[in-house]
């Protein structure tokens, strides 16, 4: 299930880009375009109060937003890097966007991606759409206030509407996040992929960084990075050909190929 704000329930939120902390899950949200571009920066996350958003006849009726029901996961560990400043960190993330082999003409999706990874996205890859899909109200907020052609949806990645398919490059960034079997996600990805689609999963400091984020975080962290021979087992019952698989400490990344 789906929920949308219109414009003018959006303006009432105060900005969600100055405080991370403290969230959990919400209810499925989709923004594009203007949905989110008139979100206003007026004051922190940690000072959300229990809101009524005024508007004009002509507008309707906007419903109660009651901003203490606003607390998500914390995600920003996925931002705790700069790619600024870490050479290594920067060559890893250019290297898994490479992996995507984006053209100007590709559909893509990201999946639970960091905010300096869609920036790094959008910097350096010319393409047709791009598609952020997230668990977190706020990352998409601060995505979507610095990008406003970037369509946001806020939900799980098996529940993504078809309308924005086929995709042609699916970067699935933080994999260990979904609680979803690898024969659900595949499934759910074969449906709306193009023939030819990459599917790149990734982390982009490997299995010990992991490890690490998963005792530190462990309702956001639920799952591990799947083995060789079990994604490639999984993705080609659903049509997908591994291309390419590295597994190290401190890089992992797997790219399939959709055959279908």
């Amino acid at each position: 299930m789906t929920s949308m704000f219109s414009s003018p329930s959006l303006s009432c939120l105060p900005s969600l880009c100055h405080n991370p902390k403290s969230y959990k899950q919400l209810p499925h949200f989709s923004f594009t375009n203007h949905w989110l571009s008139s979100l206003s920066i007026q004051s922190t996350f940690t000072s959300l109060k229990p809101t009524v958003c005024a508007v004009t006849p002509s507008e309707g009726t906007v419903p109660v937003i009651n901003f203490e029901d606003f607390v998500e996961k914390d995600w920003s560990f996925l931002d705790a890097d700069d790619i600024n400043t870490d050479e290594c960190y920067k060559q890893n993330i250019d290297r898994i966007i490479s992996a995507g082999k984006v053209g100007e003409d590709s559909k893509i999706l990201i999946s639970t991606g960091s905010e300096g990874f869609v920036d790094r996205v959008v910097d350096t890859c010319s393409c047709k759409q791009l598609l952020v899909v997230h668990d977190s109200l706020f990352t998409l907020a601060c995505i979507k206030e610095k990008y406003d052609t970037v369509k946001c949806w806020q939900g799980e990645l098996i529940f993504v509407p078809d309308k924005w398919a086929p995709f042609d490059v699916v970067f699935l960034y933080f994999l260990p996040a979904l609680s979803f079997e690898l024969n659900q996600i595949f499934g759910a990805l074969s449906k709306v992929c193009s023939q030819g689609a990459r599917i790149v999963i990734s982390h982009p400091k490997g299995r010990e960084m992991l490890e690490k984020q998963k005792a530190e975080y462990p309702d956001v962290v639920v799952a591990g990075l799947p083995d060789k021979p079990t994604l490639d087992n999984v993705a080609s019952d659903h049509s997908f050909t591994m291309v390419d698989f590295v597994d190290q400490p401190g890089f992992y990344i797997a790219v399939l190929e959709h055959t279908k």
